[in-house]
C-alpha cells in the first residue's frame, strides 16, 4: 500500500483507515451480537430479562433474537436518548429511560420499577440480567438518610475527583441498597444469571454496574474526602445474602482491542496491541503515548483502557478522550507521519453528543488558526471546542457497546519530522 502522507488526500486516507479499525472494534462487542453468541447454544427455558446499561437495547435485541418466545417478560432500563423505537410498545418488553452520569429522580423510579418487576415474577422463573456500563446512575434504590440531592452532589464530584473507576465505585455502593451485591436480597432464591459487558479494567463483576448481583465493594471509604461527603452516614448494608448467581463476560475491551489490530492488518498496516491497559490522567497520557508513537515501529499500535481527568471550576466543553488527544495533538504538531485516535466505545466522552477525537499532525495549527489557544483549553478542561473548530472530532451515537476507551495511533513508514 502507499504509505506517502505528505499530502492531505494521503493523509484523510489514513485518517479513513484509523476510523475503519475503530468501527471494526465496536463491531466485534456489540452487545446485541454479544449476547446471541452466548445465548443461542445455552439451552434456556422460559424466563423473564432485564438489561440494564448504556448498551442495554442492543442486549435485549440479541436475548430476544436467541431466546423467542422464551423470553416471557423483559425489562430495559437504559439512557435518556438511547431508546430503541422497537421496544416503545413492545408486547412483553417494558422499556424505560434514566440518567447518566448523574442520577436524578428517573433513576430512583427505575429503581423501584426494578424490584417491582423481580417481585412480580413467579418464584421458579429464571432471571436473566444483561448488565453494561452505565447502570450505576441509571437505577438506584438509596439507603435511609440519604437523599438524591446527595447522591447527585457524591457523581458530580466523583466526575471531576480523578478518581479511577473501582474507588468511584466503592463510594457508590456505600450510599446505595441494590449495589455492591444488595440486589441479591430481592431475589427470593429466584434463580438468576448475569451476562456482562464490561466497562471497567480487569473486567471485575464486582465494579461493573456497581456489582448489583456481585458482592465485593463494600470497602472503608477513600482517605481526604471533602467535609460535606464523609460527613454522609456511610450506611452498612444488610448482612450478605447466601446466593450467589453466575456471571458471564460476553464483551471486553481485549476483544475490542484484538479486533482492531485484526481490521489494520486486513488493511495491510503491521499492528501492536502488548501494551498495559490505558489508565491516568488522560492529559498525561496523551503525551506519553504521542512520545511513544514518534518512536514506535511503523504501523497501528491499540490500547484499550480508561483515564481520568481532574476538572477545573467551570470546566468548557469534552471528556477525558478529547482531552487526551488535544494533549497529544502538541506532541505531534508538525509531524505527517502520525495519527491518533481516542475514542469511547460507548458512543460518549464525556456530557456532550461525541465519541472522542481523531487527532493528526496540523490539529494544533488548525486550532490556531481558527483562532483558539489550545494550550489554554486543556487546562480549562475545553477540548471540544477546540477539536469541533479543527474537525477533529468523533461522533458515533449509541454505539450498542461499552468496553472503555480505545487509543489507537498510527505512524507510517516515512519519518518526515
Amino acid at each position: 500500500m502507499n504509505t506517502d502522507v505528505n499530502t492531505s488526500g494521503d493523509r484523510e486516507r489514513c485518517r479513513q483507515d484509523l476510523l475503519a479499525i475503530y468501527q471494526a472494534a465496536l463491531q466485534r462487542v456489540d452487545g446485541r451480537q454479544a449476547v446471541y453468541r452466548w445465548l443461542k447454544d445455552a439451552g434456556w427455558d422460559a424466563c423473564a430479562v432485564i438489561a440494564i446499561g448504556k448498551a442495554a437495547s442492543a442486549m435485549m435485541h440479541g436475548a430476544l433474537q436467541a431466546l423467542e418466545e422464551k423470553l416471557r417478560q423483559g425489562l430495559l432500563i437504559t439512557r435518556k436518548g438511547y431508546a430503541d423505537p422497537r421496544f416503545v410498545s413492545h408486547e412483553r418488553i417494558i422499556q424505560l429511560e434514566s440518567a447518566h452520569p448523574v442520577p436524578d429522580e428517573s433513576s430512583l423510579d427505575a429503581g423501584q420499577a426494578l424490584l417491582d418487576f423481580i417481585a412480580m415474577q413467579p418464584g421458579d422463573r429464571p432471571l436473566l440480567f444483561l448488565v453494561s456500563g452505565g447502570a450505576s446512575s441509571l437505577v438506584e434504590v438509596l439507603v435511609d438518610g440519604i437523599a438524591l440531592a446527595d447522591v447527585q452532589r457524591l457523581n458530580h464530584w466523583l466526575l471531576g475527583s480523578g478518581l479511577d473507576i473501582h474507588a468511584m465505585n466503592k463510594l457508590r455502593c456505600r450510599f446505595s441498597r441494590i449495589k455492591g451485591g444488595g440486589l441479591l436480597q430481592y431475589l427470593s432464591s429466584r434463580p438468576a444469571t448475569a451476562l456482562l459487558v464490561s466497562d471497567v479494567p480487569g473486567d471485575d463483576p464486582a465494579v461493573i454496574g456497581s456489582g448489583l448481583l456481585y458482592p465485593g465493594m463494600q470497602a472503608e471509604l477513600p482517605v481526604d474526602l471533602p467535609e460535606w461527603l464523609a460527613a454522609l452516614p456511610a450506611t452498612t448494608l444488610p448482612a450478605a445474602v447466601d446466593a450467589t448467581v453466575p456471571h458471564h463476560l460476553v464483551a471486553t475491551s481485549a476483544q475490542a482491542v484484538d479486533a482492531a489490530a485484526q481490521q489494520a492488518r486486513s488493511l495491510g498496516y503491521s499492528a501492536w496491541t502488548a501494551y498495559p491497559q490505558l489508565t491516568g490522567d488522560a492529559a498525561a497520557q496523551g503525551v506519553a503515548f504521542a512520545q511513544f508513537l514518534a518512536e514506535a515501529p511503523p504501523g497501528v499500535h491499540v490500547l484499550g483502557g480508561e483515564t481520568t481527568v481532574r476538572l477545573p471550576p467551570n470546566p468548557g466543553r469534552g471528556g477525558r478522550n478529547q482531552h487526551l488527544a488535544l494533549a497529544a495533538a502538541w506532541e505531534i504538531a508538525g509531524r505527517e507521519d502520525l495519527l491518533i485516535l481516542a475514542a469511547g466505545t460507548d458512543g460518549s466522552d464525556g456530557p456532550g453528543e461525541d465519541a472522542g477525537a481523531l487527532i493528526d499532525g496540523h490539529t494544533w495549527q488548525r486550532a490556531l488558526d481558527e483562532g483558539f489557544d489550545p494550550a489554554s483549553a486543556i487546562r480549562q478542561a475545553d477540548s471540544g471546542s477546540v477539536l469541533e473548530a479543527t474537525g477533529d472530532l468523533i461522533t458515533t451515537g449509541p454505539t450498542g457497546t461499552n468496553v472503555m476507551d480505545l487509543l489507537i495511533g498510527l505512524r507510517q513508514p516515512n519519518d518526515t519530522a
